[in-house]
């Protein structure tokens, strides 16, 4: 069972995402805050696994609260999944940055939303497309991307996959892509992690673009 907590300061939205998120039986909503401040301490106490977490609140907003989550040793088991109705580039930027293992906006479908909770459970993270559209407009608007020594110490076939990485390819699709074997694939993008001090797939996504890796539109 995948135990998630909402954190949204409607709470008609929290009433709406709670079916949706507990329709198939394997999703349980343990607990609920109505601002960010509320929510951090909520997390602190239930431990889930997974927190859907709104951007703008009262007290203390979800970017604010994604980082104190993801700061917090005695949290490090638990994902934040920002599901908001903003796509401006800072938000999706500062989520990112701020720890989240991914960012959806609320018009997902029921099933997505889902399939989000679960991906991120697993210790994968998400990025929609309409998101992974927004990280490259903000990275070809910013100045040009260099890779600042951040990649000195991969190996090349590790700068194949994280360029896989960076243009949103699953772990199969990197297998296929570079003929490797499912599992050799998988151990490269945990390497990548470790390595780079990555959080998770989201922050790998952005260090690729970061460094010119991945070049938008390339």
């Amino acid at each position: 069972m995948i135990r998630i907590v909402l954190v949204d300061d409607q709470e008609l939205v929290r009433a709406g995402l709670r079916p949706l998120a507990q329709h198939d039986g394997d999703i349980e909503v343990v607990g609920e805050a109505g601002d960010g401040r509320a929510g951090v301490a909520l997390v602190r106490d239930l431990r889930p696994d997974v927190v859907l977490m709104d951007v703008r609140m009262p007290r203390m907003d979800g970017l604010e609260a994604t980082r104190a989550i993801v700061a917090d040793p005695a949290l490090k088991d638990v994902r934040v999944l920002v599901l908001t109705t903003f796509d401006e580039d800072e938000h999706v930027f500062a989520a990112i940055r701020a720890g989240a293992s991914g960012y959806l906006l609320k018009d997902v479908s029921p099933a997505e939303l889902r399939a989000a909770i679960r991906t991120v459970a697993d210790g994968d993270s998400l990025l929609s497309p309409a998101v992974t559209a927004t990280v490259m407009r903000a990275v070809a608007a910013g100045p040009p991307a260099r890779d600042t020594g951040r990649l000195a110490g991969l190996t090349e076939r590790e700068r194949e996959v994280l360029e896989q990485v960076g243009r949103g390819l699953t772990n199969d699709e990197i297998a296929r892509e570079l003929y490797l074997s499912p599992a050799t694939a998988r151990t490269y993008v945990s390497r990548l992690l470790t390595k780079l001090d990555a959080r998770d797939r989201a922050a790998l996504v952005v260090l690729a673009y970061e460094t010119g890796l991945v070049r938008p539109g390339g």
